[in-house]
């Protein structure tokens, strides 16, 4: 587990991540993450990936032309 504290820099909230953190993520400065909502109603941080990416844009869609129906089934 890695613990960061949200900081204030100018109008945004920022999260500082440790070299560790980001070796774990297989990430760098620059590289894009994602905050993606897990079943259990917490977020898990993903490196971007297209493959991943392309998934959750079609799943966004999918959920933007269903909204009313996934509504009434939550």
């Amino acid at each position: 587990m890695f613990e960061t504290k949200i900081r204030k820099v100018g109008n945004s909230a920022v999260l500082t991540l440790s070299k560790e953190a980001l070796a774990v993520l297989d990430a760098a400065e620059g590289d894009t993450i994602y905050l993606v909502r897990t079943d259990d109603g917490s977020l898990a941080l993903r490196r971007h990936e297209d493959d991943f990416a392309d998934a959750m844009r079609a799943a966004e869609d999918v959920m933007d032309e269903n909204r009313k129906a996934l509504q009434a089934l939550a």
